[in-house]
């Protein structure tokens, strides 16, 4: 495993980072999620990333549970709030919301303080200032390490960047958006943004919610036991900005595969070399429902890939890319 700095926090994460929004949310048994979480350690992956409304909470008691008996310097956590937990109605970044997600978190997970503490997305509701001061003072309290967002434009960025400076408040430390070789939104706006002001990027779905993996054939039915032959696991491969599983994509990701093989790689480990060559990524977030993908997912570490792949990455599947 390799390390990189966490924008210009002196949080450094592993440049692979375990996700625990489906799968250990309820996708996979509770026992099975415990051993991907242990794999995950075994393999060197230090950051953990979760939010309080995975699994109405269970994502976060399982992954505490699991590494409750690992010594706390031996692990980063990053969880978020906004969204509703369970069939609470509340949601939202408020100062009261702050203070009471935070220490429900905090009591999910069995840990004294949160490493990311993460805002899941903008709230509009709420004054962007009150949201900041809230965030600052969690980690004047010690019971939060550093601070950053999920999802958020270029312009919320910034907006937040401005109002922590003017009042000497907690600078945000990174962002989570959705990247990968289908999905490279935030190239246009996002990632400039950030690199002007120290803020560095955990990448989610760098598989593409599994597609890249190559599981799926056009026209073919989900092979039995992956995500999208779960109901539990694949509705958000229709509802996440693409129809994941069309044939239209699923075409193009097949146009991957002999790029891949003449790379002597599996078609992960092309997804995540991918992300993983930007500068502006901190770390790409896995999800995995057996140690063995993690085992696999590790070997994209220290991959570098050849312009001449580039290019041809891009020919296999410029039709399908989402830029804007």
């Amino acid at each position: 495993m390799r390390y990189r700095r966490l924008g210009n926090s002196s949080l450094q994460v592993s440049e692979l980072s375990f996700g625990t929004w489906l799968t250990v949310a309820g996708g996979i048994a509770r026992d099975q999620a415990i051993r991907c979480i242990h794999a995950a350690l075994d393999h060197g992956i230090t950051l953990f990333d979760t939010a309080n409304e995975y699994g109405a909470g269970e994502a976060e008691r399982v992954l505490g549970a699991a590494l409750a008996s690992y010594p706390r310097e031996r692990y980063l956590i990053a969880t978020k709030l906004f969204f509703p937990v369970g069939s609470e109605p509340d949601r939202g970044l408020s100062a009261s919301q702050v203070e009471k997600q935070l220490a429900r978190s905090l009591e999910r997970l069995g840990v004294d303080y949160i490493d990311l503490y993460q805002c899941h997305r903008y709230d509009h509701a709420t004054p962007l200032e009150e949201t900041m001061k809230a965030l600052h003072g969690a980690v004047q309290s010690g019971k939060v390490r550093t601070i950053g967002v999920s999802e958020w434009t270029a312009d919320q960025v910034e907006s937040a960047v401005q109002v922590a400076r003017a009042n000497s408040m907690t600078p945000l430390t990174s962002n989570q958006p959705q990247y990968s070789i289908l999905w490279r939104k935030p190239e246009a706006q996002v990632f400039a943004a950030c690199a002007r002001n120290g803020i560095g990027n955990l990448a989610f779905s760098p598989l593409a919610h599994g597609v890249l993996t190559g599981k799926y054939a056009p026209g073919q039915p989900a092979p039995p036991g992956t995500r999208a032959a779960s109901e539990e696991m694949n509705m958000f491969m229709e509802t996440a900005g693409r129809h994941y599983r069309s044939d239209f994509i699923l075409g193009a990701v097949e146009r991957l595969m002999p790029v891949a093989a003449d790379l002597g790689l599996t078609m992960p480990q092309l997804a995540l070399a991918w992300v993983l060559r930007r500068q502006e990524i901190s770390s790409a977030i896995i999800g995995a429902s057996r140690p063995e993908q993690i085992a696999d997912n590790v070997r994209a570490i220290g991959v570098s890939l050849p312009e001449a792949a580039l290019d041809l990455v891009d020919e296999a599947v410029g039709s399908v890319v989402v830029y804007e």
